[in-house]
């Protein structure tokens, strides 16, 4: 198959080289580290030099190789070039031996450079969790705490000068220098990894580096060979887990354009998530669409999201959108009342936006929507549910989003993220009680951006960051993607996913829609078996069986990003 079939564009991947020093190897990607591994263990996921834009966006540099030497040991100095408001050039330099490797930069601007954040950014995986480790810290002192295992809301380690941990026979130190670093719990966002990073997320952003001004940083890692521990072992799945109803996201436009077009759905989903936004204004016309389309297709469930104001009284909107629904004949099977502020993210350090208390929000949701089952949550994604928790006793389910192109959106990394769902999932089943658990739009797209002013544009089809256009989701690429959410989410007993939009570029088009089709046939079948293991996918629900292949090479019988669906044996 053509790039372009696998992928959605033309674009190629950003080429890799893997290093081999005895037992130590890495790969590299674009001047960043992947996959430091000693003797299969894998000890960092990896070691980049990133620049983040004022919206978060990931700046891509010019890069250019300056030297090279592999005379015994291992050295690479490159030079990367940002251009923003200003030129930020940096110097890094890799060197690595079989028994240690350091990662060097330094830089300067040519004149003010704006940016969130302009350093190194160390991953350790997803793995850790649960591992001991020891912190130490700019003042001398060190404590003993373990990775968390369920995702933290807010950074679990702090003020970083190094780090060691221990996992599967090593103890692996990382040294830092050159800021102030503190480490993320990078699994809520779908990254199969823990993030240290500097500048801490206390300080304003974006700030500005002053042009000549030295940008000097270095990252430093050691192992050593211990006995071998006891892994931490973990629950991922819920008692008898069974596949869940299958929904696709629509606007009232959309609602709109299905009406005099009801063949354009051309899934068998149980339910139609419709998205009503009331900070557009319009909402009668909004609700007169999803009547409308109800009175058209009445043999599917429709549930409402509805984002409101709340700049006033909230029982008194909460009344008048209740009182324009009815005057319109739409009747949801639920309504998941969510503030439009909270679309926006809060990072730690930075002041919540107003808005009234998510229990009177809620209290007076219960009142005026008393008769349909009520949810709460987020239309963004999992980091801003495990921020701002809801109220449980006012609702019947709970809700979130998924999307892997927060941070990377290479191939791998994409795939990467489906790692990290039973995490995510198991976190929100702590937090969420008894609650039904409702996973809202699953795409490769981002549809709204919680962390910057926008999504970002992707005219050219490229592998960017926080997208609201991948072109992969229309590729056989998105079809095995989807796959895999489906597998990964399976056996934690999610009532409701929603893999794609009707329409737009996260919709119904492309091999996606045999994925979907295929799939929302099995809602609430058992779920026999869900696992992901050496780059292939395999669920088994019902009386069939599912495999995709998560890698661009053939395995597994399946050819690149394939799937394939065949009866279970007796």
């Amino acid at each position: 198959m053509t790039p372009f079939e696998l992928y959605g564009t033309d674009a190629l991947s950003t080429p890799t080289e893997l290093i081999t020093l005895g037992d130590l190897s890495f790969t590299l990607e674009a001047g960043a580290l992947r996959h430091i591994t000693y003797k299969s263990v894998e000890m960092l996921r990896g070691i980049a030099f990133l620049v983040r834009d004022r919206d978060w966006g990931t700046m891509m540099p010019s890069l250019t190789e300056i030297s090279r030497d592999t005379a015994g040991c291992f050295r690479l100095e490159t030079e990367a070039v940002y251009v923003g408001t200003a030129t930020l050039t940096v110097r890094i330099v890799i060197e690595a031996d079989t028994d240690g490797l350091t990662v060097r930069s330094s830089g300067q601007s040519d004149g003010v450079f704006e940016t969130n954040r302009a350093g190194f950014t160390i991953l350790h995986p997803a793995d850790v969790a649960g591992c001991p480790a020891q912190i130490s810290h700019s003042d001398g002192s060190t404590d003993m705490a373990p990775f968390p295992l369920l995702i933290e809301p807010w950074q679990p380690f702090m003020d970083i000068t190094a780090l060691t941990h221990e996992r599967a026979g090593l103890r692996v130190s990382c040294d830092l220098s050159g800021d102030t670093f503190e480490m993320e719990d990078q699994r809520q966002w779908g990254d199969a990894s823990f993030k240290t990073y500097n500048r801490p997320l206390a300080l304003p952003w974006p700030y500005e580096i002053a042009a000549g001004i030295p940008l000097e940083q270095s990252v430093r890692l050691k192992w050593t060979e211990i006995s071998v521990r006891p892994e931490p072992t973990v629950q991922q799945s819920v008692p008898n887990p069974h596949f869940p109803e299958t929904a696709i996201v629509i606007t009232a436009a959309d609602a709109d354009a299905l009406t005099q077009a009801p063949s354009d759905l051309t899934v068998s989903a149980q339910r139609l998530l419709c998205h009503m936004d009331a900070a557009l204004g319009g909402t009668e016309a909004q609700m007169r669409a999803f009547a409308g389309l109800q009175k058209a297709i009445p043999d599917i469930a429709y549930d409402l999201e509805l984002i409101c104001k709340f700049d006033g009284p909230v029982e008194a909107e909460l009344i008048s959108l209740r009182t324009q629904m009815d005057a319109a004949g739409f009747v949801p099977d639920s309504v998941l009342v969510c503030p439009s502020v909270d679309r926006q993210s809060t990072p730690p350090g930075s002041e919540w936006p107003d808005c009234p208390p998510l229990d009177e929000i809620h209290e007076a949701s219960a009142r005026v929507f008393s008769d349909t089952v009520r949810g709460g949550g987020m239309v963004s994604f999992f980091p801003e549910l495990n921020r701002k928790r809801p109220p449980l006793e006012h609702l019947h389910f709970v809700s979130h989003n998924l999307c892997p192109i927060v941070h990377a959106a290479d191939d791998l990394s994409v795939m990467e993220t489906l790692q990290t769902l039973p995490h995510i999932t198991r976190s929100a089943r702590a937090l969420m009680g008894d609650c039904e658990y409702r996973l809202g739009p699953s795409t490769i797209g981002m549809r709204q951006n919680p962390y910057g002013s926008r999504t970002i544009p992707n005219p050219n089809r490229q592998r960017v960051c926080m997208a609201d256009d991948d072109p992969r989701h229309r590729a056989h690429f998105g079809a095995a993607y989807t796959l895999g959410v489906a597998t990964a989410i399976a056996e934690a007993g999610i009532a409701i996913w929603t893999p794609a939009a009707l329409y737009g570029p996260r919709g119904l088009t492309g091999p996606i829609v045999q994925v979907i089709a295929a799939l929302s046939e099995h809602a609430g079948a058992p779920v026999h078996r869900a696992v992901i293991d050496e780059g292939i996918a395999e669920l088994h629900v019902g009386s069939t069986k599912f495999m995709a292949n998560l890698t661009p090479h053939e395995r597994g019988g399946l050819t690149p990003y394939g799937w394939s669906r065949s009866p279970l044996a007796e």
